[in-house]
Parts: C-alpha cells; structure tokens; sequence
C-alpha cells in the first residue's frame, strides 16, 4: 500500500520563523521537535495500518532554485541557502525516526495548480546537498519543461540512489512525443545510469480538487505512454 503525505517543512515554507512564532511558539526549536514527533506519529500509524511505500511531497526544494523566490525569501529575512540545511536536517530527523519497513521517496515540483505553476529553475543550485546530504534513497522529479532546466544537476546522484525523471506533464493535454522522451532519456544518461532511472509523469493529474485541465482520456493516453515507454527500455520486469 502506498500514500502520498506533505513534506514536513511546507508549513515553515510557506511563512518563515515569522508566522511560527507569531502565536503558538516561542522558540523554532520547539516547533521543529513537535514537527518531527507528529511525523513519526504517523509514519509508524502507517506502517502500522499495512503501508509500506510513502512518497514525501516536498516543493520547497525545487523552488529555492528560482531567484524570484530566493529575493522573497531575503525579503521575510530568510537566507535559502540556510533554509535548504535547515529542511534537510528536520527531513533526516523523520526518516530516521521512521519504521524499517517503509520505502520513502520524495517528490519535487515547482507547482500544479489549474494547468499552472508557482516558480521556475533548475535543481542546480541545491542538487549536491538534494542528493547527497538528503537521506532519500528515490526521488521523483519534475522534468517536464525548459523550466526545470536541463539534466546536468543529475551529476550530483550518488550511485546507490535512483531518479525518477517526470517528463511527462500533467498540466497539459497534448499528449508528448515517445521519440522525444527517448532522446530525453539518452541525455540523463550522461549522468544517471539507465538501471537507476525511471519513467513518470512530473506530478498527479489533481493537485487539488478542480484538477488541471486535462481529460481524462488524455490522462488515460499519457499513463499508457509511459508504460509504453518504461517497457521498451527496462522491459516487463
């Protein structure tokens, strides 16, 4: 079984030290602690229930590569370099407190809200800390646009991890070219080996209710081209 959860610092994210110590805390720590301990709360409820496959959504850090939100960031008083150590270390702290028994991954994008998106750029900027100091084993990232940028960040994947390479969008309905995707797929080679790569689109097809518009056959027809596209490269298996 698996289930999809927030990425334990989307709340920080969204409004800095300012708006935890607005009311409810007056130290940052203590929010940290008790982030840490509701997360392994449910993580151990969850293994507990049966899963054993939970992706982290976390968008922040595909964000800080944008330089729009990097001034907005130093404009609430946040620097996005710190942040990026600071988000790292709670994350560690979850899923070191997590059962054995679950296979975590984490999932980036730079939004899908409505067929839109929030921000721009490429991981650069946080790939070596992303894939290094971050202790994930898979992650799930959005490639599905020049927005991204290009595959050279993917130099930083150590080789005991995997990528899962999300070129196929969910905000769209014209269906993408497999050909295209194949020759994409060749470039992230350069620095990905194939046995460590996978195939996705680059998020769900209803990040919130209203979902983006795109139909249901052309979802139908994207889910049938990656499945098309995974066997001719990896196989059945």
């Amino acid at each position: 079984m698996k289930i999809t959860i927030p990425g334990p610092c989307a709340l920080h994210f969204r409004g800095g030290d300012a708006a935890v110590l607005a009311a409810a805390y007056t130290d940052v720590q203590h929010f940290w602690a008790d982030t840490v301990a509701a997360f392994a709360r449910e993580l151990h409820a969850l293994a507990a229930a049966g899963c054993r496959y939970v992706q982290i959504d976390e968008t922040a850090f595909a964000k800080f590569g944008d330089p729009d939100v990097q001034a907005a960031l130093a404009a609430r008083g946040d620097h996005w370099s710190r942040l990026i150590d600071t988000y790292i270390a709670v994350t560690n702290r979850v899923l070191r407190a997590a059962p054995a028994e679950l296979s975590i991954g984490m999932h980036l994008c730079r939004g899908n809200r409505g067929g839109h998106w929030h921000s721009e750029g490429s991981y650069e900027d946080v790939a070596e800390r992303l894939f290094n100091a971050l202790e994930i084993p898979f992650y799930f990232l959005e490639y599905d646009s020049p927005r991204a940028g290009n595959f050279t960040p993917l130099r930083f994947v150590p080789r005991h991890k995997m990528v899962v390479l999300g070129l196929v969008s969910t905000k769209v309905p014209e269906l993408e070219d497999k050909a295209a995707l194949r020759r994409r797929l060749d470039e992230a080679t350069k620095f990905v080996a194939l046995d460590r790569i996978a195939v996705s689109p680059q998020c769900g097809f209803a990040s919130v209710d209203t979902g983006n518009p795109v139909t249901q056959e052309a979802q139908r027809r994207k889910l049938e081209l990656v499945c098309d596209l995974a066997r001719e490269i990896w196989g059945e298996t």
